[in-house]
């Protein structure tokens, strides 16, 4: 059962979200991330868990600095627009807001933070980072999407990152995290052409991501030597965890490979060829990095143990698991159905 002061900010981080993205003004934006931050912090803390102190100092401290440069780069910027400025310096401060705001979601070059503080939390945080704590500063994003360079260099080098620092991880937090930034990386290269299927993948990948943690979650395992071994007694949760896993790597016939079908296909439609090539080559490494797990997943069969997993799931979490993951493995079928007919 959450708190009651728990329950008090999550309302308000969902409310600061929906300042920060329905705000006419770029004040007003700063305004719904400052306390979109301040109400983040304490859910981020667990008395049981000392490591969820280390990780919401990191996480306060890398986007109070962000925080700082995008409210430096708004006054800057309203002051160069009263003076009539050249355009180039204007650039440059929006520029680094663009920086600031790719510091916030976590993209590389500017992730370092991520995985790590990603690593000292629990699973429920972990979502939160992973999913709606990506929303403000996407849309944020997309309000200034006029770097294609800028933007077409964040993209690959997210790509690049995720897969070769991804695929030696044993932490499936980390592993998660990194998931994150390749998945981000497509996220942003939709965005920069059409917005609708910018929401479509972001909510294919929240569905997916829910399914996949909410196993973790319930199974209590954090590691890949825990999920190995913990696998063995269900054959059922082992093949919900494979399918929702393989989708999130976004390979057909499984839903998650949606999105990406579109976004390649909106992208060559604009005449980008270049980028989507070079989006499909760099996410094989990560997809390698899926692949691995879930088979080794399907093939390992560890009998000995020293690690014993409670596996008394009750029946709220059971049918909860059950639902979400039949929604996950039927809607690709509506989703295509619904696509042929727009």
């Amino acid at each position: 059962m959450m708190k009651a002061y728990k329950l008090i900010f999550m309302m308000i981080l969902f409310m600061s979200t929906m300042i920060s993205i329905s705000s006419y003004s770029w004040l007003g934006m700063w305004l719904g991330l400052e306390i979109n931050l301040l109400s983040i912090i304490p859910l981020m803390h667990n008395q049981t868990n000392m490591t969820t102190a280390e990780s919401s100092i990191k996480y306060f401290i890398t986007q109070a600095v962000a925080s700082t440069v995008i409210l430096m780069s708004i006054i800057l910027l309203m002051k160069k627009t009263s003076m009539n400025s050249n355009s180039y310096i204007q650039s440059t401060l929006m520029l680094m807001m663009n920086s600031s705001l790719l510091t916030k979601m976590g993209m590389a070059p500017f992730h370092f933070w991520f995985p790590e503080v990603l690593e000292g939390l629990d699973w429920m945080n972990c979502l939160l980072l992973l999913t709606w704590q990506k929303i403000a500063p996407m849309v944020l994003l997309m309000y200034n999407m006029k770097f294609s360079i800028f933007m077409t260099l964040i993209i690959l080098s997210s790509m690049v990152i995720s897969g070769v620092m991804g695929v030696n991880q044993v932490s499936l937090r980390k592993i998660m995290a990194y998931s994150s930034i390749n998945h981000m990386g497509w996220m942003i290269s939709a965005m920069m052409v059409m917005e609708t299927i910018w929401m479509y993948y972001f909510l294919i990948y929240t569905v997916i991501s829910i399914n996949v943690i909410m196993i973790f979650k319930v199974m209590k395992i954090f590691f890949l030597n825990q999920l190995f071994q913990s696998m063995n007694s269900s054959m059922m949760t082992k093949l919900f965890f494979i399918m929702n896993f393989l989708s999130l790597s976004g390979i057909p016939p499984f839903l998650g490979f949606m999105p990406k079908w579109l976004t390649v296909q909106i992208l060559i439609k604009n005449e980008m060829i270049f980028l989507p090539t070079m989006m499909i080559i760099m996410t094989l490494v990560t997809i390698y990095m899926y692949m691995r797990i879930a088979l080794s997943t399907l093939i390992m069969n560890i009998n000995e143990t020293n690690w014993n997993p409670n596996m008394n799931f009750n029946k709220i979490k059971s049918f909860f698991l059950a639902t979400m993951n039949f929604f996950t493995i039927t809607s690709l079928i509506l989703v295509t159905m619904l696509f042929n007919t727009l």
